[in-house]
């Protein structure tokens, strides 16, 4: 038997609220209003429908990101009283240590203080025996224990500061009793491993259900205005990656500067980046990170170069045979974008045109390690033509514009090397779209639109074939 599914990718809870999607199975579907999904500040949720009219099971699972349960009132709760824990911790240290010391002196100073009292005894029981000299030696000794009145002025003090501890301590109880009380029997920890354990495999089986037809472009979802007009933002594309690392290079020509941020929070915040200085400057916007390597085209050539982060060195560049390059076939807003370099489920792709080709788009599968062409097609699509085009699942989808009212227009299928005419709309918020790729990792478009970083979700038509089939 076959399920056909519309699948939505909701992989940025944290950026815009989960939408609706439909689940179709056998003829019939069931839509889920986007009312039942949690809003971004809500944990994650199951909803599933028992059987359809066939008797077949539909389900849809909702996941946030793996952030998502700190995000949980009570998990900041807990992140607050552990830092009072930990500042209380701190000042009964800092007392520790003051309280020996001081402690330390008056033990020194004990003896000096029974000399001064018999001395005293002596003066008051029989003031005649008191002469000069026994005087100023009383006095030199008065006069020596004279420090130890700040001493017992801080003794003072950290007994009012104990005090206050014991209260924040009593208050602390309180609230960890209430919260205890709150989540009842379960072990928050627990917990939380349990549905970060959960989204794993979720992830996983949302990698299993394989690839799909695009059907439909989300509302845009503004992360970050920074830069100018063009420019290029990216993660890794390769999947499986635990790599959550942000890149941005702004500009579309002669540029070598490479801003790395740790992750997309630190990005939105414009926070906690490194610099790369490629070697060689780059032409367009057409880049892309796979396997932790950045591929981008050579300023004023048709070379495709590999730059690898970590190791901050080029390990391979080769030339893109026949493609033209320094606004010879860019996509219709010039920009040098002659050759545009990106990433999806199947691997690494070159999209360029050729004299040979009349200017129309051609698809390139690049080996990742050697940059060798595998295989070519020519889409008959005239480049110019073509606003901007990223590829889903061995799809090349094609916009008819980078300006306002663009739409999603062709698509060219690799496997079947056939193509068709669409109309896929979608929001060109800020009117200018100089960069849109596919990350097939988290299932999103990222674009860049006027100065501004922009995500889009996908929704993507799937025929899963089971073992009824």
């Amino acid at each position: 038997m076959a399920m056909v599914t519309n699948w939505m990718s909701q992989t940025l809870p944290s950026l815009v609220g989960l939408n609706g999607t439909t689940i179709s199975r056998g003829g019939t579907s069931e839509r889920i209003v986007s009312g039942l999904y949690p809003s971004p500040e809500e944990g994650w949720q199951i909803y599933s429908s028992a059987q359809d009219a066939d008797g077949k099971c539909i389900c849809t699972v909702v996941a946030p990101a793996q952030n998502m349960c700190n995000r949980d009132p009570r998990s900041r709760q807990l992140r607050q009283l552990m830092e009072k824990v930990q500042n209380i911790s701190q000042s009964m240290e800092v007392l520790d240590l003051r309280t020996y010391r001081d402690l330390q002196y008056v033990r020194n100073t004990e003896n000096m203080m029974k000399v001064v009292d018999g001395k005293l005894k002596t003066a008051s029981d029989n003031p005649r025996t008191v002469n000069t000299k026994s005087f100023q030696e009383l006095k030199d000794k008065v006069t020596q224990l004279l420090p130890l009145l700040p001493v017992l002025e801080q003794y003072k003090t950290d007994a009012k500061m104990i005090l206050r501890l014991r209260e924040e301590v009593r208050n602390l109880s309180l609230v960890l009793m209430a919260i205890q009380e709150e989540m009842g029997a379960y072990d928050y920890e627990e917990l939380r491993h349990r549905v970060l354990l959960l989204e794993t495999r979720l992830h996983s089986c949302m990698q299993k259900l394989g690839c799909g037809k695009l059907t439909g472009v989300s509302n845009p979802i503004t992360v970050r205005a920074s830069g100018s007009r063009f420019g290029s933002w990216m993660t890794d594309t390769m999947i499986p990656s635990s790599d959550n690392r942000v890149w941005s290079m702004d500009g579309y020509f002669k540029g070598r500067r490479v801003l790395e941020y740790r992750t997309m929070n630190d990005f939105t915040k414009g926070q906690n980046f490194v610099q790369h200085l490629l070697p060689h400057p780059w032409a367009g916007t057409g880049h892309v990170v796979f396997n932790g390597s950045l591929f981008y085209n050579k300023y004023q050539s048709n070379i495709v170069i590999k730059y690898h982060f970590r190791s901050r060195s080029v390990l391979v560049q080769r030339s893109l045979s026949g493609a033209g390059y320094n606004n010879t076939f860019p996509y219709s807003w010039g920009g040098s974008s002659d050759i545009d370099l990106m990433a999806d489920e199947n691997g690494l792709w070159a999209v360029y045109t050729t004299i040979p080709n009349a200017g129309n788009i051609v698809i390139s599968r690049l080996e990742p390690q050697s940059l060798e062409v595998l295989q070519s097609w020519d889409t008959g699509f005239p480049k110019r033509s073509a606003g901007e085009s990223f590829m889903i699942c061995g799809t090349l989808y094609v916009t008819n514009s980078h300006l306002a009212g663009a739409k999603i227009y062709f698509a060219y299928y690799t496997n079947t090397s056939t193509y068709e005419y669409t109309d896929i709309p979608f929001h060109n918020q800020y009117s200018h779209i100089s960069m849109m790729d596919y990350n097939p990792r988290e299932r999103v478009l990222y674009t860049w639109n006027n100065g501004h970083q922009v995500l889009y979700n996908v929704t993507l038509f799937q025929v899963i074939k089971t073992s009824g089939d």
